[in-house]
């Protein structure tokens, strides 16, 4: 009678096991600076990190998220930089996060302008299907991860694929446009290493 409800429970920590611990990041705002409304982050003497964004990526890692950069870079579409001048970017974003004990997983953009009706584009969701592709999970587990980001359709694109969102207040757009927003995120706070908090010690402060 005991054997088999310890089965069933060794089942079960196996079943908790294969859940995939994921962090999806938008980048411009997020993980670094801000270039301003309108304008990118077309060299790589432009890309400058946000205080503490990769202490928050480092700690991460270390508890074993899988961390994923999804942004849009429309830029690239409209001919501003070029698709090598962004790999260049992406370059030196990730070789800084390995030197301080981090790892971002995989860089996705969007390079297509706003009106190209694709499906990578934030709010759409095809960057974040791609991601749960590459580690063979279901979309399903989207309930299980995180996704940070400084705009309205970063919160969409989370809200969309069933994420728990976080908005930080390091980027684009200011408390202040939450109540016109239509989607809500779960949490706000002044910067990823705050929102690295509540995702690895479950704090934070909802949003209002």
């Amino acid at each position: 009678m005991i054997m088999p409800a310890m089965k069933k429970t060794s089942k079960m920590k196996s079943s908790a096991k294969k859940i995939p611990k994921i962090v999806f990041l938008d980048r411009d705002g997020v993980i670094n600076e801000f270039p301003g409304h309108g304008k990118y982050v077309t060299k790589v003497k432009e890309f400058e990190f946000i205080d503490g964004s990769l202490d928050a990526i480092r700690k991460l890692t270390q508890e074993g998220y899988h961390i994923f950069v999804v942004s849009n870079q429309a830029g690239v579409g409209k001919g501003l930089f070029s698709k090598r001048k962004l790999d260049l970017i992406t370059r030196k974003m990730i070789e800084s996060v390995k030197r301080k004990g981090g790892r971002i997983k995989r860089a996705y953009y969007c390079i297509h302008r706003s009106n190209a009706g694709c499906e990578c584009r934030k709010p759409r969701i095809g960057n974040i299907v791609k991601a749960f592709d590459l580690l063979k999970h279901p979309v399903k587990l989207a309930r299980h991860a995180y996704f940070v980001g400084d705009t309205e359709g970063d919160i969409q694109a989370g809200k969309r694929a069933g994420c728990k969102t976080i908005f930080v207040l390091s980027g684009m757009e200011s408390r202040r446009y939450l109540r016109y927003w239509k989607v809500k995120p779960d949490h706000v706070v002044k910067n990823l290493l705050e929102a690295a908090d509540i995702i690895l010690n479950g704090n934070g402060r909802p949003a209002q």
